[in-house]
């Protein structure tokens, strides 16, 4: 060798990989650089480790500012990858010749550099953590391919590269970088750096690196990087001029390690500016020994009969047939990804992109996660999260799955308490699910997915302690001390109690009774009080002394029921939709309370307040609607006393408007817990009397009020279940003649499904079933009457 040997390659390309691997055993270099940060040359032996498994990622991270963050990521299949793992197999030095990490993330945000993100194919390995700038860069492989005469750029290189035979060029290993380089130098004469101002700043830094190598080495160096600065490292420039660029660059300190990677990560569609459409699929190209698509296409219906597709030996036999011959009539040397995706769609797929999404997911892009040896470098917040997850069986995976957790059982309420912790600090690996498994409170559910910018989060997160528990608890103590409403520290208490962070609680609380005793706005306590019912109920199940919390509950219902009255006065529409809502949080929170004297207390008086404003005529309708409802559901208001209050509420002498806002606080949805708008329906099926009132009302609305009441009727009852809809306008329809309305004038009537009377002995049937559901045992004969009468009614 008498000249350093520029490899310059497409990141991410396994035809790059292939050709670096088969340069470097016929050059067999003393030294190979790679483009990357220098601050990770000490972490470079650790790629021979036999736990490091890529996708993997250089993280850099400011000391003082663990946000300010860039990884450089690399795939089995990228050339750079394949050259540190040759120079290591090998014994030759092997560096890094990048710009350092301390310098571009000292530059992340200044103005003075344009911000810099890697374009598809322009050789550019520096900070994928960037913003995409403003100017238009130059795309090379765009450029190139148009030239070529294709239309795209993918389709270009997979043919010129990817599927290259081993043959071409007469078997020299050198010439696909010799004439990548002369087009790379054609494109830098007419573009000059591509409108990105920090490529010439690296480019230097580089020069000045391949120059310090080859004093120690000799010519005997190889230099893997993005194509694009091959022909700014073969350029003639002096020492000085060199340094001159380098002078008076920003600088912070730094810290670099190994981080899993995925391919999900190195994907275009993820945001990664340097990402490729398919790492799957050139994962498959790198790795396949020989005969690719048909192993391509077993890969796939392998995948799709996991999934009970019905996909044959002869599918995938006539799919490889078919891609051959789309290869062939479109004039490409061997079938790509979109001839196999087509071919795959057409045979395996029916035609269908719904199990072609699957493979696009599962095989184009894909799921694999890297793994990094225990010896890599990490913050200690970072190794506390990794003994956890194994002493708990909690395996970061880059595929987003369910975990259902009985909190009964210790493994997994620790597994519920990491996972809380983490999301308080910013570590969203889990994030709560509706669970499947059931509805009480003795169950969680969470969906779970690792991603790579988690190590980020984790590094922010250290700043606050060196293990999970710690770091939360100063996290939470914090928070509490700056949060200036009352909701927003009742919210934070009951994650204190998911989280088991009895340590912060007593701060937590001593800034919630602060706050509370200070706020006098209704609707923020209103806001506030169901977190700490749900933190109330949740502290039993966790085992967490909430005598404190009970306390400050009480206090804070109580001085609801004393502020609520006059706040609901003066409101306007929206003013009373959103004090409607306060009623029903506010109602439902009470239900979770302790049952002991002094819940029963607030439990009366909050009863006593649904009263008064069910009652005055200056609380706008929907509240005094909704209140009568409440109070109903709760068995405190006698079915005549309802009836009294909706008559007076549709007199005639009311206004119409009103009228309707109050049908819909008492039949509309809500009504405290959930089935609100189903149950509002079925208390008009059953009581024919206030189905009778409704009905009165409405047939008596003047034609000019009826288009101002039409918006609100219309809310209320569209809500309902269809079946609801329907039998109530049977109920109409058949009146006073089928018997007085109600279910009991549809079950005399027989009308489609109802019964004609009531089967006593088919009911008694189905009467010790319901008692074994509800736990009350086998039923004696008062109870059957007792169950009787209640279905009859």
């Amino acid at each position: 060798m008498t000249e350093p040997l520029l490899l310059g390659v497409r990141h991410h390309g396994p035809g790059s990989a292939r050709a670096v691997r088969a340069a470097l055993d016929a050059a067999r270099p003393r030294a190979v650089l790679v483009e990357g940060p220098p601050e990770g040359d000490a972490l470079l032996p650790l790629a021979a480790d036999a736990d490091m498994r890529p996708p993997v990622a250089l993280l850099a991270h400011a000391v003082d500012d663990p946000g300010r963050a860039a990884f450089w990521p690399l795939a089995a299949f990228s050339p750079e990858w394949v050259a540190v793992r040759w120079a290591l197999d090998h014994g030759a030095a092997v560096r890094f010749v990048d710009l350092p990490a301390a310098h571009s993330l000292a530059m992340m945000g200044d103005p003075t550099w344009s911000d810099e993100e890697d374009d598809e194919g322009d050789g550019d390995g520096g900070d994928p953590a960037a913003h995409v700038p403003e100017a238009l860069r130059v795309d090379p492989l765009a450029v190139l391919a148009e030239a070529a005469g294709y239309d795209d750029a993918e389709h270009w290189w997979e043919d010129v590269v990817e599927h290259r035979a081993a043959a071409k060029d007469g078997g020299d290993p050198f010439a696909p970088f010799a004439a990548v380089a002369d087009a790379m130098a054609a494109l830098r004469e007419t573009y000059g750096h591509g409108t990105n101002d920090r490529d010439p700043v690296r480019e230097a830094y580089m020069r000045l690196r391949l120059r310090a190598a080859r004093k120690e080495h000799g010519d005997e160096v190889a230099v893997v990087c993005g194509a694009w600065h091959v022909p700014a490292l073969r350029a003639r420039t002096t020492v000085t001029a060199d340094r001159a660029l380098l002078k008076g660059l920003p600088k912070v300190r730094t810290e670099t390690t190994w981080v899993p990677w995925t391919h999900r990560r190195l994907a275009r569609r993820s945001g990664y500016g340097a990402g490729i459409g398919a790492p799957g699929w050139y994962a498959h190209l790198f790795d396949a020994p020989d005969r690719p698509v048909e192993r391509w296409m077993t890969k796939v219906a392998g995948l799709l009969r996991a999934e009970d597709h019905p996909v044959s030996s002869a599918h995938v036999i006539e799919a490889v047939r078919l891609a051959g011959t789309l290869a062939a009539l479109r004039g490409r040397p061997l079938a790509g990804l979109t001839e196999t995706t087509d071919a795959v769609r057409a045979v395996m797929c029916d035609g269908s992109d719904v199990p072609l999404a699957l493979v696009q997911d599962r095989l184009v892009v894909g799921d694999v996660l890297g793994e990094v040896p225990d010896g890599a470098p990490a913050v200690p917040l970072q190794r506390d999260l990794t003994r956890l997850q194994r002493s708990l069986r909690l395996k970061p995976e880059a595929a987003e799955r369910e975990l259902d957790l009985d909190l009964r059982k210790e493994t997994d309420a620790a597994r519920s308490r990491l996972l809380h912790r983490l999301r308080l600090l910013g570590v969203e690996w889990g994030t709560p699910a509706a669970g499947r498994g059931g509805t009480g409170t003795f169950r969680e559910s969470w969906r779970l997915r690792w991603e790579p910018e988690l190590h980020v989060r984790v590094a922010e997160a250290g700043a606050w302690g060196t293990t999970v528990l710690a770091a939360a608890t100063a996290r939470a103590e914090a928070d509490a001390a700056a949060a200036t409403a009352v909701d927003q520290v009742t919210a934070l208490a009951e994650r204190c109690l998911h989280a088991g962070l009895t340590d912060a609680l007593p701060r937590v609380m001593r800034a919630l009774a602060d706050r509370a005793a200070l706020d006098t706005d209704v609707g923020r306590l209103a806001r506030a009080l169901p977190a700490l019912a749900r933190s109330l109920r949740y502290g039993d199940v966790r085992s967490t002394d909430t005598a404190a919390l009970a306390e400050v509950a009480t206090g804070l219902a109580l001085r609801i029921c004393v502020g609520l009255p006059p706040a609901c006065t003066g409101l306007d529409a929206d003013g009373a939709a959103e004090m409607r809502g306060h009623l029903d949080t506010v109602h439902a929170a009470l239900r979770l309370l302790p049952r002991d004297a002094a819940a029963e207390d607030v439990t009366a008086r909050w009863a006593s307040v649904l009263r008064r404003l069910a009652a005055r005529d200056a609380v706008p309708g929907v509240v005094r609607g909704r209140a009568a409802r409440l109070l109903l559901d709760d068995g405190r208001l006698p079915e005549d006393e309802a009836a009294r209050l909706m008559g007076l509420a549709l007199s005639p002498g009311a206004e119409p408007a009103d009228a309707a806002a109050w049908i819909e606080g008492f039949v509309g949805g809500g009504a405290g817990g959930p089935g609100g708008d189903r149950a509002g329906g079925m208390l008009l099926v059953h009581d024919e009397r206030l189905l009778g009132l409704v009905d009165a009302w409405l047939t008596g609305v003047s034609a000019e009020a009826f288009p101002h009441v039409l918006p609100l009727l219309r809310r209320t009852f569209s809500a309902y279940d269809p079946g609801v809809r329907r039998t109530l306008g049977e109920l109409v329809r058949r009146g006073p003649a089928a018997g007085g309305g109600g279910a009991a004038a549809l079950t005399a009537a027989g009308a489609p499904g109802f019964g004609t009377g009531l089967d006593e002995t088919r009911a008694d049937g189905v009467l010790p079933l319901l008692h074994l559901l509800l736990g009350h045992g086998q039923p004696n004969d008062d109870d059957r009457a007792n169950d009787l009468v209640a279905v009859h009614r």
